[in-house]
């Protein structure tokens, strides 16, 4: 006999920063397929790109559905999104940004929200032979994703006020 171990649950958020209007119901759809509930999503002019939208929603379900909001959103063209999953009992944090140009960055997070570089990753950027501190330098920014945020930072503002709505995912 079996026992089911009780599933873990955590809470974020899904900022849409601008998509083309084509592609809204797209995300609703994508959304729904990973929270297994209706999405009704209200979507808002983009000021910082005329002509795209943008919405935000905070979402409760189990630890680990960051990550599929992330990837049921990833390649589509003209898409920018943040997707932040909170720190949980026995998890860290997580924030996956989506940029056009960039791609995808993917940082874990602290329970407080900062982001957290894992020691392999700073020994690796360190023990490089001749590297200098200009180099490690880029190589931090790169693991904190500030080429992310620095594409990203004037859609944020430019979302201030926007409404937020709260989906949970059924068990």
């Amino acid at each position: 006999m079996s026992v089911a171990m009780p599933r873990v649950m955590t809470r974020g958020v899904v900022f849409i920063h601008s998509t083309p209007t084509a592609l809204c119901p797209h995300i609703g759809w994508a959304l729904e397929g990973v929270l297994e509930t209706r999405v009704s999503l209200d979507w808002i002019p983009q000021p910082a790109q005329p002509g795209s939208m943008r919405t935000e929603f905070s979402w409760t379900g189990a630890v680990g559905t960051g990550a599929h909001l992330a990837s049921a959103m990833r390649g589509w063209d003209g898409l920018r999104y943040e997707v932040v999953e909170e720190a949980s009992r026995g998890s860290d944090g997580a924030r996956w940004t989506h940029t056009p140009s960039l791609g995808v960055h993917h940082c874990r997070l602290s329970a407080n929200g900062d982001i957290v570089i894992n020691e392999d990753r700073l020994r690796t950027i360190l023990s490089r032979p001749e590297t200098t501190a200009s180099q490690i330098g880029a190589e931090v920014d790169r693991a904190l994703g500030a080429a992310w945020d620095e594409e990203l930072e004037h859609f944020r503002f430019a979302g201030e006020g926007a409404p937020v709505k709260w989906l949970h995912k059924v068990s």
